[in-house]
Formats: structure tokens, C-alpha cells, sequence
């Protein structure tokens, strides 16, 4: 790996845990989505079960840490805190790009520890689609699979932060026939991945066409990855790419319009992400169509800190989700995922605007 790349992702774990990188007017969408209180819950609340299955794997809760990082000296304390963590609790998560350690095998440590410390957990590999089109392939999604043996492969979609980054890649030409002949040939089931600006219907039935397994959504309202790129061109004082990543600090689609409208145009497994910081935000995404919620900004800092500090955070976004649960009156996840909830506010605006049919959440 290029000094470059290394430096780039120790930048990028910096900023994240010492600037504010959150979207500034965009939000998730989720403030939208609107629980009916039962009074009369009618369920014990210490039955109440949070497991499920995900491409045959059982997880206690449906629960991911996000990709994050790899590559770098801190990598490996905070993947190694992480990956400890979800083993003990029963859940998974994922990698940052693997494509420093291809570039340098010596790196390899920096993920391997993550299969290392979570031998039954769910783990996800990563690598973008620039490097599909820049000529990754097969041979390469199966050389980071083995890496840490994981049980479905991440493509992440970063087309805003490669057009902001002065070191961006921003060429996506070809890349979605890339992206089938890996959904084709790759023995693990593949996930295709946005990076905080969202999924649209459009760009879900495209990807259903290309054969992927699942599509995590990864909506606007969390991290902005132009707010991380506009920090590192300021230092640079590369002011051109800086006035970039302020214009599109807030681009995007929200994540609860991006799980509805992907749901109502495919029939693809989902992954939400994006702005996820509760349990309550958990609940609302898995009402709203998801199997999974994930996130990776709530568990930065822990992971900095260690082991301990991780299981804390996942033990209490459990229990806010178990409680938000108990309000509704659901048993379990799949009756959660039929439970009556109301979308309203600008969410619901836009998929009226979009020809799609809030109304139909507001079940009974």
C-alpha cells in the first residue's frame, strides 16, 4: 500500500473521532417513522427475542457493526475490540476495504485479528467499486473472503466521496456488469453497500438484475463522508475540493426513504445503515423492511477504548431495542416487522413525490 492510502486512513479514523462529520440539515428520516403505543403490550418483556437469521447465519440480535477500517496501526486495536465484542454477544459486522492489504500483504494482521477474536460471528469482507473497475475481479474477492473467512462479501458504493477526495477515483463505467459477474461466480453471498448518501429504487432493481444477495442502504443523516473529505482538503488547503465537500455536505437520500424504496422495488434482503445511533432506530428500520441494522460511528470511540467499551454500547442499543419492542407489543422480530407504524413529515412527502405508498406502513 501507497503511503498515501495509509495516511488517507489514519486521516479519515482522526477526523471521525475528533470532527463533528455528521450530515448538518439532511437527516435520516427516521424522526418520520412513528411507533403506536400499546398500553396493553400483552407480552412478558423478559421473552421477548431478539434473534434471527441472515443468509442461514443466527445472530442473537439483528445487529451489525459497520465496516469501518483496516490497514493501519489503529485498525487493529479497534477491529480486535470490535470483532471480541460481537463474538461474546452473538452478532457481526463488517471490515473496512480490504484493498490495502492486497496492495500490501503485510497489512493482512490488521483484518485476519477480526476472524481471529470472532470465530462464530458474522463477518462481512469489503472492497469498492472503483477497484472493480480498475481492474479487481474473482481472484481478489476470493483472496479477502479467505482473509478473514467471511460469510458474504460487502461492495461498497462511494461515488460522493471519490468525487470530493483529491486522491478520488470517480469512475464507476462498467461497473455494475462488474458487480455480476462477482454476484455469479463468488461462493458467498454478495452485498452491495452505499456510504451515506443512499439506495434508490432505480439503483436497487438495477442491482437485483445483477444477481446481488442483499443492499445495504446506508442513508443520509449520519456520517458525511464530503464533511470528511472537505477536512482533509482544508488542511491540504486544496480550497477548490474543500468548497466541494461543504456543497455536498448534507447529498443525499434519507435512510428510511431509502428502505422504503427499495423494499417496494425489490424483493432483496436489507441491511439499514446510516444515521442508526439507538435501539430505537433499530426498531423503526426493521418496521420498516430491513433485516438488519447497522452502524459504525456509535462504536468508534468505544473501540478506541476497548473490548469492554464496545460491549457496553451494543448491550444498551440491545436493551433500547428490546424496550422498544415490549412498547409495541412485539414478541420477536418477525412480528415486529408487522407491527403498526405511521410515516409522516418530509419522508412521507417524498415517496408520495417518488409514486411510492407511506400509507401502507400505517398498518393495523
Amino acid at each position: 500500500m501507497t503511503e498515501s492510502t495509509r495516511n488517507r486512513k489514519s486521516e479519515h479514523i482522526d477526523i471521525s473521532l475528533k470532527r463533528n462529520v455528521r450530515s448538518r440539515q439532511a437527516t435520516t428520516g427516521l424522526e418520520d417513522v412513528n411507533f403506536v403505543h400499546q398500553a396493553l403490550p400483552q407480552i412478558d418483556r423478559d421473552e421477548i427475542n431478539l434473534a434471527t437469521s441472515f443468509f442461514g447465519h443466527e445472530l442473537s440480535a439483528p445487529i451489525l457493526v459497520g465496516a469501518m477500517t483496516g490497514g493501519t496501526e489503529e485498525a487493529t486495536l479497534i477491529n480486535t475490540s470490535i470483532a471480541s465484542a460481537v463474538e461474546e454477544l452473538g452478532l457481526g459486522m463488517g471490515v473496512g476495504s480490504q484493498r490495502a492489504a492486497l496492495e500490501d500483504p503485510e497489512l493482512t494482521s490488521t483484518y485476519k485479528v477480526v476472524r481471529e477474536n470472532a470465530p462464530k460471528a458474522y463477518l462481512i469482507a469489503n472492497i469498492g467499486a472503483p477497484q472493480l473497475v480498475n481492474g479487481y475481479g474473482l481472484k481478489e474477492a476470493e483472496e479477502i473472503v479467505r482473509m478473514i473467512k467471511a460469510d458474504a462479501l460487502a461492495i461498497h458504493l462511494n461515488p460522493l466521496q471519490e468525487a470530493i477526495q483529491p486522491e478520488g477515483e470517480a469512475n464507476y463505467k462498467g461497473v455494475l456488469l462488474k458487480i455480476r459477474q462477482l454476484a455469479e461466480n463468488l461462493e458467498v453471498p454478495i452485498i452491495v453497500k452505499e456510504t451515506g448518501a443512499g439506495i434508490s429504487a432505480e439503483t436497487a432493481t438495477r442491482l437485483e438484475e445483477a444477481k446481488v444477495d442483499a443492499i445495504d442502504v446506508s442513508g443520509a443523516g449520519g456520517t458525511s463522508w464530503a464533511a470528511v473529505e472537505y477536512y482533509r482538503a482544508k488542511k491540504r488547503r486544496n480550497l477548490f475540493r474543500a468548497r466541494l465537500g461543504e456543497r455536498f455536505w448534507d447529498w443525499g437520500i434519507s435512510t428510511a426513504a431509502s428502505l422504503v424504496e427499495v423494499s417496494q422495488s425489490t424483493s432483496l434482503k436489507m441491511i439499514a445503515s446510516g444515521g442508526i445511533r439507538s435501539g430505537i432506530d433499530v426498531a423503526k428500520a426493521l418496521a420498516l423492511g430491513a433485516n438488519l441494522a447497522s452502524f459504525a460511528t456509535p462504536i468508534l470511540q468505544p473501540a478506541t477504548e476497548g473490548v469492554e467499551s464496545v460491549k457496553e454500547e451494543l448491550k444498551l442499543i440491545m436493551e433500547e431495542l428490546k424496550t422498544a419492542m415490549f412498547l409495541i407489543g412485539a414478541e420477536n422480530v418477525g412480528s415486529l416487522k408487522s407491527t403498526p407504524i405511521v410515516l409522516l413529515g418530509r419522508t412521507a412527502e417524498w415517496l408520495k413525490r417518488r409514486g411510492f405508498k407511506p400509507e401502507s406502513y400505517s398498518r393495523r
